[in-house]
């Protein structure tokens, strides 16, 4: 991966971060927060939408996908932290 693919991926990260954020809570978490939640989302949300054989190309399929994940990850975190 070179620093324009590694930029796009971290801003692709960080938009959909903040998008899970917004859709879990009403509001983003600040910026690196956002990026790690958004990073870690996009790959739980591409090796869960590989498990059902969902192909999401572009970087509009990205951005989908990487919401996916970090508002599964959001959910998981929330439902363990409160048991």
């Amino acid at each position: 991966m070179d620093i324009t693919g590694l930029v796009i991926f971290l801003a692709i990260g960080a938009v959909a971060g903040w998008l899970a954020g917004t859709l879990m809570k009403g509001r983003g978490f600040g910026l690196l927060v956002n990026l790690i939640v958004g990073v870690i989302g996009a790959v739980v949300g591409g090796y869960v939408f590989g498990l059902l054989g969902i192909s999401a190309g572009g970087l509009a399929g990205s951005i989908v996908t990487a919401t996916v994940g970090a508002v599964l990850l959001l959910f998981v975190v929330r439902t363990i932290k409160k048991a």
